[in-house]
């Protein structure tokens, strides 16, 4: 199974709505809550630059965006491919390379 981290808010009904995906799955989620840690957000913002919003998902380290991006994988039949692979075959990362 994937390694799968999120960061996300306490009042977010975008990220409830990717968790209870992933849920769905019967993905185990790693969540950095920034209501919680404020600090992580600079975290946040160098694994993937320019994010500002919530949720922030990472699949096996990989930047895949929100919550939008998750349903659109989902939707393409690519999210559960990514889920099983361990891996390899994670999205590109989205915005510049670090």
């Amino acid at each position: 199974m994937a390694k799968v981290e999120m960061y996300t808010k306490t009042v977010c009904p975008y990220c409830v709505k990717a968790k209870n995906l992933l849920k769905q799955k019967g993905v185990e989620v790693t969540e950095y809550n920034l209501s919680e840690k404020p600090e992580l957000l600079e975290e946040m913002q160098k694994r993937n630059p320019g994010a500002r919003t919530v949720p922030q998902i990472f699949i096996n380290d990989q930047s895949i965006g929100g919550c939008d991006e998750l349903y659109a994988l989902d939707a393409k039949g690519a999210l559960n491919p990514l889920l099983n692979d361990n891996g390899k075959n994670s999205p590109k990362k989205h915005g510049p390379t670090a």
